[in-house]
């Protein structure tokens, strides 16, 4: 026995020695080295590379068990991306961007903020270029900014308008035996109805037709701009599938020249005024230009604007920055109004919603920071459901006209297995004390006494939505509940209906919440900060996996699957796995 101890402590020392002496490599690579930051050349080119740029902010981690490990906030989000962009239109060694084969992960309202910023650094007399193989309707609206915009010759260019397909999954229910209980309140609730039915309903197919073609049509008024093409010209062009071919593509306009890759870079070389043939221009990707412009003003003297991102999935617990949880959440709001030298904040919205009762829990946080200072809300792509719940008692809403908002509804969700387990003679029976002590069991017919009372809780907390949206946008509980019931509209379609008040960025948004403080000379600084235990080093956005060395499931499961196949299994996995009652969009938009 004491040899199996023996070798046991052993194999347990080994293995903690082996931690500790990695954990202590990494820590003497902080100590001593760290990253040198890139340096920038004269005559230098930024290529816009966005591959890994997919959330506004990148955020900031702090670890309790090993705080070494603290870093400044990465520089790999949008709004990293965008002060770049500004600073490289007053940057001497730059002397312009290219788009070059570049796969977009962005959302809508995030590509149009893009579009904007190299509207602006177009302006100071610099070069925008564009090269791709192959481009999707989102790469093609962001490349369309340009002012010349390259096609490979045996490349694609896919312009035909938008569409949205749902999954329905009533039979498969009814065949298999395992089945969805659904409690909701709003008729165009739609994130429950592939459990409810095996066709769309008319309802929700209105409210999808009226948002697409209201995202359509800011997508060809920006490109419309750009290319100098009558929106009428570029419908047909769709409707047609005229620009399938490089040539069709070159011939309606779409795009300026049909050449491979060598000729964009001697085309570049050429404004630059580099003569040589053999002679290369000086490339810098944006990202590692963000790295190295890009300075921490939090020690500034200055004014602060509090920037509070809230992007993801709305959910209990610390969150993150693809998840939304109160923790971090409270502790930004908390921070923001007790620092005496930030005079307003900003929240950047980005978000289907998710958890009703997190969503209350921000949406009273932010009340409470009203009474000190004022709070502007900034629609990214998605501020829908819980999204606009903790958006509507802002001082001032702005939107983008292609963001999807509303969704004005909540909905409870019971897996319920009786049907499968008769069929397979499986039978679960429950003691109880009092008849309703047992709550609910997933191998019975749902009780009608528990659906009802969880049908009670959904009405309430709707009511208690609308009540909270009535109430910050100074309308009637009428006025609300007439266009809440679950809908979703566009940025455009909510300003018309006071869901919002402005069309507009988050450059407004800041300009705006400055304005009413009077800060004419101010920095922003960016929340929330999020606090991990060192599980978390080892997840797929943890510290580790950042620098390459462990492979997350995530990772290995989209290698395997195809990153289209794994988001479906993740969207239904996350509406299987919903608890509670849950103010979230109908279902997920993703526009190529």
């Amino acid at each position: 026995m004491n040899f199996l101890k023996n070798i046991l402590s052993t194999v347990i020392g080994i293995f903690v020695f082996i931690f500790l002496f990695f954990v202590g490599i990494i820590f003497l690579g902080l100590v001593f080295g760290g990253e040198e930051k890139v340096e920038v050349k004269n005559k230098s080119v930024i290529e816009l590379d966005l591959a890994k740029v997919t959330n506004d902010y990148g955020g900031k981690f702090n670890y309790k068990d090993m705080p070494f490990l603290n870093d400044k906030a990465k520089k790999d989000g949008l709004s990293d991306v965008l002060k770049a962009i500004e600073i490289a239109a007053n940057d001497n060694k730059i002397e312009g961007i290219s788009i070059l084969n570049n796969p977009l992960n962005l959302g809508v309202a995030q590509t149009k903020a893009l579009r904007d910023e190299l509207e602006k650094f177009k302006k100071s007399g610099k070069f925008v270029v564009a090269y791709s193989n192959v481009m999707s309707q989102k790469e093609y609206y962001l490349n369309s900014v340009a002012s010349k915009v390259f096609l490979n010759p045996v490349g694609e260019l896919d312009f035909k308008g938008l569409s949205s397909s749902i999954l329905y999954m009533k039979d498969f229910q009814d065949k298999s035996g395992i089945k969805m209980e659904v409690i909701r309140h709003g008729k165009y609730k739609s994130a429950v109805e592939p459990f409810l039915t095996n066709s769309m309903s008319p309802e929700n197919r209105e409210q999808i037709t009226v948002f697409l073609n209201s995202i359509w049509n800011s997508i060809v008024e920006d490109i419309s701009k750009s290319r100098n093409i009558s929106v009428e010209k570029l419908n047909s062009i769709a409707s047609d599938l005229s620009a399938r071919t490089p040539q069709l593509a070159l011939d309606n306009k779409l795009i300026d020249v049909v050449a491979y890759e060598d000729k964009y870079h001697d085309y570049i070389k050429n404004v630059i005024g580099i003569k040589d043939e053999k002679e290369n221009y000086n490339k810098i990707s944006i990202l590692d230009y963000a790295e190295s412009t890009i300075e921490d003003e939090t020690f500034s003297s200055k004014d602060k604007i509090a920037i509070i991102y809230a992007q993801g999935e709305i959910k209990s617990g610390e969150g993150d920055v693809n998840e939304i949880g109160e923790g971090s959440m409270r502790r930004a709001l908390e921070e923001a109004r007790e620092d005496d030298d930030i005079k307003a904040i900003v929240l950047r919205v980005d978000s289907p919603g998710g958890s009703a009762l997190t969503s209350d829990l921000i949406w009273r946080e932010i009340e409470l920071t009203k009474k000190v200072k004022p709070v502007v809300v900034s629609m990214g792509n998605l501020a829908a459901s819980g999204g606009y719940y903790i958006s509507c008692n802002a001082n001032k809403i702005f939107a983008e006209s292609s963001t999807i908002t509303g969704s004005i509804g909540v909905f409870g969700m019971l897996p319920n297995l009786h049907g499968i387990a008769t069929k397979y003679g499986f039978n679960s029976e429950m003691v109880e004390t009092h008849k309703n002590a047992g709550g609910y069991d997933p191998f019975q017919p749902i009780d009608n006494d528990f659906k009802n009372f969880t049908q009670e809780g959904v009405e309430n907390i709707y009511k208690t939505f609308v009540s909270r949206v009535a109430a910050g946008r100074k309308m009637t509980f009428e006025q609300v509940d007439a266009i809440a019931q679950g809908r979703v509209w566009s940025g455009t379609d909510a300003l018309k209906l006071g869901l919002v008040d402005k069309i507009g960025g988050m450059d407004d948004a800041i300009a705006y919440a400055a304005s009413l403080v009077k800060a004419k000379d101010f920095v922003t600084i960016d929340f929330p900060e999020y606090e991990k235990d060192i599980d978390y080093l080892f997840g797929g956005n943890g510290f580790f996996s950042s620098l390459g060395l462990f492979q997350s499931t995530e990772m290995i499961l989209k290698e395997e699957l195809g990153e289209e196949n794994y988001q479906m299994i993740q969207n239904i996995k996350s509406l299987n796995s919903k608890k509670g009652v849950q103010a979230i969009m109908p279902f997920e938009v993703n526009i190529n």
